[in-house]
């Protein structure tokens, strides 16, 4: 299982550019991307990624694999998927203590 763990972070928020002015004016992030469906930032370690829509908490990227048989795997092992997108890859599962992955290879 070579699982690694991404320098990106994804979040939610109603209003992304408010969301993303926040970080920029506060935090020291700088935009990098703007389109319609998510505003990306850069940070000195993290990228940050804001989409619309109702919070899940801090979304972790994680490339496996096999986006499939990862999923699988955590299920099996109690974690809940919470949104999954086949078509591109990628699914995004809570396990057990909180936590939200976003799997993709």
């Amino acid at each position: 299982m070579a699982n690694r763990f991404g320098p990106d972070i994804l979040i939610q928020a109603p209003d992304p550019k408010e969301a993303a002015l926040f970080y920029v004016n506060h935090l020291g992030f700088e935009i990098t991307d703007n389109n319609p469906k998510m505003i990306g930032l850069h940070g000195k370690h993290i990228n940050l990624f804001i989409e619309r829509g109702p919070s899940l908490g801090p979304v972790l990227e994680v490339t496996v694999d096999n986006v499939a048989d990862a999923k699988r795997r955590l299920v099996e092992e109690g974690c809940e998927v919470v949104k999954d997108e086949p078509d591109f890859p990628r699914c995004y599962v809570k396990d057990p203590f909180g936590l939200i992955y976003n799997l993709t290879s």
